[in-house]
C-alpha cells in the first residue's frame, strides 16, 4: 500500500484485541500508529492514550502477516524478535491495519537503506565538491543525526534481544530448588534490565521527535489534525505487560 503524504502526517488509532498471555488471553487495547517515528504504541484504553503507552513496537523492517486462523487476526514481528498478535473487529478493519502497518514498515526500511547508501557514497569521497542542487536533498547535519539515531536503534534492538533471553531464562527456571524463578536477585536483575531499556528507549524516542519535528514541519502545517501530533510529540515510553519475546514471561518489554 502506498500511503499519501497526508496519511503519513497523521496518527492512526483504534481498538484491537491483543493476545497478552495464556492466563488472560485476548484483551482490548487502544493502538496508535505513528507513521513518522515508525512506532506502534498501545494503551489500556482510549482514555489513557495521552499518558505513557503500556507497550510499543518498532516497525522498521517488521513483518506484518495476516493469520490463516480467521479473517480478523494478524501478527506484527519486529526485527528485534518482538511479536504482537492482534485481532481486528472484522476483515475490513484487519486489512486497513495491515496495509498501514506494512506501508510504515516499508517506508522506514527504505529510509534506512537510502541512508546507508548515502553514507556509503560519502565514505567514497562524494562529499568533496559542493553542488548547487543539493538543497533539494537532506542537509548534511540531518543525515549525520539520522546516522546516529539509526546506530542507537540498532544497539537497542540488540539490547532488547538480550533482555528477552534473560527474561526467558529466568522465567523457565523451576519453582523449587536452589535457584528458582522467583529468586529476589534474579527478579531485581530483570527489573533493572527492563528499567534501563525503558529509559534508553524514552531518550531515543524524544530525540527522534525533536529531529523529526523539523523534517516533518510541512506535515504539521498541512495536517488536518495537528493536535494529534502535538499530544503525542514527547510521550515517554513504558511497558508493563507480558513480553512477547517469551510466552512464559511475567513482564513486558517491547522496543
Amino acid at each position: 500500500m502506498e500511503m499519501s503524504t497526508e496519511m503519513m502526517c497523521q496518527l492512526y488509532e483504534g481498538q484491537l484485541y491483543k493476545y497478552t498471555n495464556v492466563m488472560k488471553g485476548w484483551q482490548f487495547r487502544w493502538f496508535i500508529l505513528d507513521p513518522k517515528t515508525g512506532i506502534l504504541n498501545y494503551f489500556l484504553s482510549e482514555n489513557e492514550s495521552k499518558q505513557q503507552p503500556r507497550g510499543w513496537i518498532h516497525l522498521e523492517g517488521a513483518v506484518i502477516s495476516p493469520s490463516d486462523e480467521d479473517s480478523n487476526t494478524f501478527t506484527v514481528n519486529s526485527t528485534s524478535g518482538e511479536m504482537f498478535k492482534l485481532r481486528a473487529q472484522d476483515a475490513r478493519a484487519r486489512q486497513e491495519w495491515v496495509n498501514r502497518l506494512r506501508a510504515v514498515a516499508e517506508l522506514h526500511a527504505a529510509a534506512i537503506t537510502h541512508n546507508n547508501a548515502s553514507l556509503s557514497s560519502r565514505d567514497h569521497g562524494s562529499s568533496g565538491v559542493g553542488n548547487a542542487n543539493t538543497s533539494s536533498g537532506p542537509l548534511p547535519c540531518s543525515i549525520a543525526v539520522w546516522d546516529a539515531l539509526t546506530a542507537v536503534r540498532d544497539h537497542l534492538f540488540r539490547a532488547d534481544q538480550s533482555h528477552c533471553l534473560l527474561a526467558r531464562s529466568v522465567d523457565e527456571l523451576p519453582s523449587g530448588g536452589e535457584v528458582r524463578h522467583v529468586d529476589p536477585d534474579l527478579l531485581l536483575l530483570k527489573a533493572a534490565s527492563q528499567a534501563m531499556l525503558m529509559s534508553l528507549s524514552q531518550c531515543l524516542y524524544i530525540l527522534q521527535q525533536q529531529h523529526q519535528a523539523s523534517a516533518y514541519s510541512d506535515c504539521r502545517t498541512t495536517s488536518p489534525h495537528p493536535h494529534l501530533l502535538k499530544n503525542h510529540s514527547v510521550t515517554g515510553l513504558k511497558n508493563t505487560e507480558t513480553p512477547s519475546c517469551s510466552t512464559h514471561s511475567k513482564k513486558k518489554y517491547a522496543l
